[in-house]
């Protein structure tokens, strides 16, 4: 079980109620989710969850950012994603009888969300709007690994760091965050794989072409669809 849960409160719920899923589904089925999941506080640097541990949560970020990885025994790090305020994640996990294939770690500290496994599953079998919601989430994030895997084999750093804040703005798996989020240089080059320095000269190009507009701890976007075509 992950360190640091605290039970359901009143301040989860009304978090939960705001979820795609929590205002379609039928209330008790509501009751049954919000009886079913638990608050966890991560620090910066702390682990949401760990690559090799059973799948018991999943998971939803409160507040915060954190960085979906792998990291092998070489010490290579492959970055997958990022997971911003109102994203959920861990779902094809909860779905297979196998442990994490992916560690997701928090780039500042967060609040999370935790659905335990039991409630997951009753609710996959028992809530139609729910159901839909993970078949949904499951094809939008299989869509946006591929695009990821096309950059990281044909496109440029540039491209790649343009597709690294464009999944942050993912409509579907980062519904309501809007077009200004809250991220460093350095949490950028943790997404992308590069440097805070590469960052930094690849945002002054985005911004030049009118992709975006980076300021200090902040980057605010400016044309999406534009970013999402930017090299290729």
């Amino acid at each position: 079980m992950p360190d640091n849960l605290e039970n359901s409160t009143g301040d989860l719920e009304i978090v939960l109620r705001r979820t795609i899923w929590g205002q379609a589904m039928a209330e008790d089925d509501f009751r049954r989710a919000c009886d079913g999941t638990i608050e966890r506080h991560i620090e910066s640097g702390g682990f949401l969850c760990r690559k090799g541990a059973p799948a018991d949560y999943w998971f939803g970020v409160i507040e915060g950012l954190a960085k979906m990885s792998s990291d092998w025994a070489t010490g290579k790090t492959a970055s997958f994603t990022g997971i911003a305020a109102g994203g959920w994640f861990g779902e094809g996990s909860m779905l297979k009888a196998e442990p994490r294939r992916y560690d997701v770690i928090a780039l500042r500290d967060s609040r999370v969300a935790c659905m335990k496994r039991e409630t997951f599953h009753w609710l996959l079998d028992h809530s139609i709007p729910f159901n839909r919601f993970v078949i949904n989430q499951i094809n939008e994030r299989l869509g946006l690994f591929i695009g990821l895997l096309e950059s990281e084999r044909l496109a440029d750093t540039d491209a790649r760091v343009a597709r690294a804040i464009t999944a942050l703005f993912h409509p579907v798996l980062q519904p309501g965050i809007g077009s200004r989020i809250a991220i460093s240089q350095a949490e950028v080059g943790h997404l992308a794989g590069v440097s805070r320095q590469r960052v930094n000269q690849s945002l002054q190009l985005l911004s030049q072409r009118g992709f975006l507009r980076a300021e200090y701890g902040s980057v605010t976007v400016l044309d999406l669809e534009g970013l999402r075509r930017f090299g290729g």
